[in-house]
């Protein structure tokens, strides 16, 4: 199959993701097998994880495993498609990723626990080639304040220090990304900066 591109929408809470998801989506036409949401979310419903565990490495874990599993099966859908003329776009509200970033921000001392043993799992290493790749495309999404909301699930962590976490993941695991700050707010923008940025 040609023409595989995947795209990796970031950041901390109340940035826009899934806003900004649903908006490509919808743009790109994009079915529910390969546009990948929700994950983190149906995991904590699923196996009754609350907020208070985003230090357990249980969760964190359960995390990784769904994304990879969720990921892995849309490649395999895209796969599948008779469509190899034209390229073909698996889309991501997060990645396996935040959940190195989630251990990271509460995590005492650094790189001494879960988010090394997240890491080195073969879950988050088979994943990694391909979020690496030239093909896959990661968008950070920086924090604004005015739309954070609570809403019993996200974590409402400081944004400015998350968005600093997820850039130093990002560029330890030599992971290419693109930002998208304050000045692009309205969605047609950042719908438009993406497709660009993904070559989409």
């Amino acid at each position: 199959m040609t023409g595989l591109k995947a795209i990796y929408v970031v950041g901390p809470s109340s940035t826009g993701k899934t806003t900004l998801c649903h908006a490509l989506a919808t743009r790109l036409g994009l079915t529910s097998d390969v546009f990948i949401t929700e994950v983190a979310r149906t995991v904590m419903k699923d196996q009754n994880f609350t907020r208070a565990d985003v230090n357990s490495l249980a969760m964190q874990q359960a995390i990784v495993t769904a994304q990879v599993s969720r990921d892995l099966g849309a490649r395999k859908n895209l796969e599948a498609s008779e469509h190899t003329s034209a390229h073909l776009v698996l889309l991501s509200d997060r990645s396996a990723v935040d959940a190195l970033v989630y251990a990271a921000l509460s995590e005492l001392e650094p790189k001494s626990g879960i988010t090394e043993t997240l890491l080195s799992s073969k879950e988050f290493q088979g994943i990694l080639p391909y979020y690496r790749s030239m093909s896959s495309t990661f968008v950070l999404l920086h924090p604004i304040p005015a739309w954070l909301v609570d809403d019993g699930v996200r974590s409402l962590e400081d944004g400015e220090r998350c968005y600093d976490m997820f850039v130093t993941i990002l560029k330890r695991l030599e992971i290419h990304f693109v930002e998208v700050g304050e000045d692009c707010r309205w969605i047609e923008e950042r719908v438009a900066f993406v497709r660009r940025a993904a070559l989409v």
